[in-house]
């Protein structure tokens, strides 16, 4: 009986786009009045429809977000069906006039994830009691009727609407692959006990914030991206600074440029864009 696969069996959901933009605003206050709000309308009526979504159980929508701090002005987030849709968005927005304005200076592209280590090494065992060859036929169907049926019963969580909190605060990350520290490398059972206790810290802060983690592995430069959904942007930093003593962070994470915004309306958005924020 070969080994059972390293890898855990994770659940996939909508495709998810970060735009980060630098706002021309010498440029922009050059216009005439009546032109900014020519170009103002014509953005939020491509906007408001993004931001309310559909109502199709998926939530596809996207979210406005004013950036603090010297790495960009404007954040949109997408979440989508499909890669193709997420496109679909960035074209609708590539041919606004205000593109005309924005200089486009980070992106990220991901899809929604779930990892499911407890199910993986459930399953994983019962098939290999059943002496199914790892990849065989009958192995990759008994593993793709658990993954059906998870999805369906995580599709709130796989296809999610943009919480409506205040703050954003968004980052990328990898798991280390070093000399001394290689996560990919851990036998499965380690990971799985290193993911639990990591996931507890997190549900200790359930109440004050949400997190959506998104797979990135062969979309974007990093393995993952973390949004974290917060009223209190103070929680951020509380969040990962009691993360980074927790063993699978102090020892195997890697974590890339974080970017913190706050929630704009389309219907506000051209208050923003004058510099004021509601």
């Amino acid at each position: 009986m070969a080994e059972l696969p390293a890898v855990p069996i994770t659940l996939e959901g909508a495709s998810v786009l970060h735009q980060m933009f630098r706002f021309d605003r010498s440029a922009w206050h050059s216009l005439d009045t009546w032109h900014r709000e020519r170009i103002v309308n014509e953005a939020v009526k491509t906007l408001e429809p993004m931001e309310k979504g559909s109502k199709d159980g998926r939530a596809n929508q996207s979210g406005i977000y004013s950036l603090v701090g010297h790495k960009g002005d404007l954040m949109l987030v997408h979440f989508r069906n499909s890669i193709e849709d997420v496109h679909r968005a960035e074209l609708a927005l590539a041919h606004l006039e205000l593109a005309g304005y924005l200089e486009n200076t980070h992106s990220y592209l991901s899809v929604v994830e779930l990892g499911l280590y407890e199910s993986t090494a459930k399953t994983y065992g019962q098939l290999s009691e059943r002496a199914l060859e790892p990849h065989s036929p009958e192995w990759n169907a008994a593993v793709n009727e658990v993954i059906a049926r998870q999805a369906a019963a995580m599709a709130p969580r796989l296809y999610p609407e943009i919480p409506p909190a205040k703050y954003l605060c968004f980052y990328p990350m990898d798991r280390k692959r070093g000399e001394s520290s290689n996560w990919y490398q851990v036998p499965m059972a380690e990971r799985q006990r290193m993911m639990t206790e990591h996931g507890m810290i997190g549900r200790r802060y359930a109440d004050s914030v949400r997190q959506i983690i998104t797979g990135s592995i062969g979309f974007d430069d990093w393995e993952w991206g973390v949004d974290l959904f917060a009223d209190d942007p103070l929680v951020f930093k509380k969040l990962i600074y009691e993360m980074r003593f927790d063993e699978v962070s102090a020892v195997y994470a890697l974590f890339g440029s974080f970017y913190v915004g706050l929630r704009v309306g389309a219907a506000d958005f051209g208050r923003l864009l004058d510099g004021e924020l509601a």
